[in-house]
């Protein structure tokens, strides 16, 4: 039987925030976070993960304010939450809310969609390294190796990062961070030089450079750290995959949308590009996808922001939302209501 946390539950008179389906990591932070509640809203929160939308249509049927933590929200819910329900706000455990919700259709029903920022800088740049140091360390295949009696490693010698040329797609919060821990391996820096404020690249010490094709055809590792929006939806293309030389490292912690649709399966699928991706197309990723089938690549499930950390920053955030959508205030807010 799912169990049910409830705050106020006797202040019938407050407001309601309904939290359907929670991520177990997520459970002693944000209840951590509730208190800023009191007097304002009560919370219900049922202590286990569904993305069945049945439930989770059911289960915020007389809520105000819906906190949203790993599903999305098809149109379907959503037509269902706007008919059905008392939700006028939307409030997600993630930054790129695109990836989860319809936002124009958001808008269509006046429904304020709220995301958090900034919270999983380290925890991102942090996994990003994690892929990378996999690909030119194989320490997964090494403990393995020896756990197995072998004291060789038949992949060959590692690489080193220190002096190589890290190339940046996407000089924001997360891409700083990354710059930043690239320089302290002894990596030289670089980043595209699109929309990027100028105190960006001050900031990280990232060298810019104007042309894309030109920053991935000189860096021996590229990684992207572009937001999801409508303008950069498979802003990196095929054409500007093709300019990968053979053995240059490419790492996504992004999101697989920014990449248009199909081209890094298809220059991957050459052979001859080390990867490490932690976003796909399609998540959860099936075991006979076309990507898994690839060899010499790392792929992790979308956990490059899972960590302690980035818990209590998210969920401090997500509930700042809801404090000031009862106050009239916005915060975080992506699309508005009004």
């Amino acid at each position: 039987m799912t169990e049910i946390y409830e705050t106020q539950p006797e202040r019938t008179d407050l407001p309601l925030v309904a939290m359907p389906s929670v991520l177990k990591s997520m459970i002693d932070p944000i209840k951590a976070q509730f208190p800023a509640l009191k007097d304002v809203a009560r919370v219900r929160m049922f202590e286990e993960f569904t993305s069945d939308e049945d439930v989770i249509a059911e289960r915020v049927a007389d809520a105000d304010v819906l906190l949203v933590g790993g599903y999305h929200i098809s149109d379907d819910l959503l037509r269902t939450l706007n008919e059905h329900s008392h939700v006028k706000c939307i409030v997600f455990c993630g930054t790129g809310v695109a990836s989860y919700i319809n936002l124009d259709l958001a808008r269509e029903f006046k429904i304020r969609v709220c995301n958090a920022e900034h919270y999983g800088d380290h925890a991102v740049a942090e996994h990003t390294f994690a892929l990378m140091l996999e690909l030119v360390r194989r320490t997964g295949q090494l403990d393995a190796n020896v756990k197995a009696g072998s004291w060789s490693w038949a992949g060959g010698d590692g690489l080193q990062l220190a002096g190589r040329r890290l190339g940046i797609i996407g000089l924001g919060g997360i891409g700083s961070t990354v710059a930043g821990i690239a320089r302290a391996f002894g990596m030289k820096v670089s980043a595209w030089n699109s929309h990027v404020p100028a105190e960006h690249f001050e900031r990280s010490g990232a060298e810019p450079v104007n042309d894309l094709n030109e920053l991935i055809a000189n860096s021996d590792v590229v990684s992207v750290h572009l937001p999801l929006n409508n303008a950069t939806r498979g802003i990196v293309t095929a054409e500007n995959l093709a300019h990968l030389q053979p053995g240059t490292l490419f790492i996504n912690t992004a999101r697989s949308e920014v990449i248009e649709s199909g081209a890094l399966l298809a220059r991957l699928s050459k052979g001859d590009i080390p990867a490490g991706l932690d976003v796909f197309d399609h998540e959860p990723l099936a075991a006979d996808d076309a990507i898994c089938k690839v060899p010499g690549i790392v792929l992790t499930p979308h956990v490059g922001w899972r960590t302690d950390g980035a818990f209590k920053e998210l969920t401090r955030q997500m509930i700042q939302c809801v404090v000031a959508y009862f106050a009239g205030k916005d915060y975080n807010v992506v699309v508005s209501e009004r």
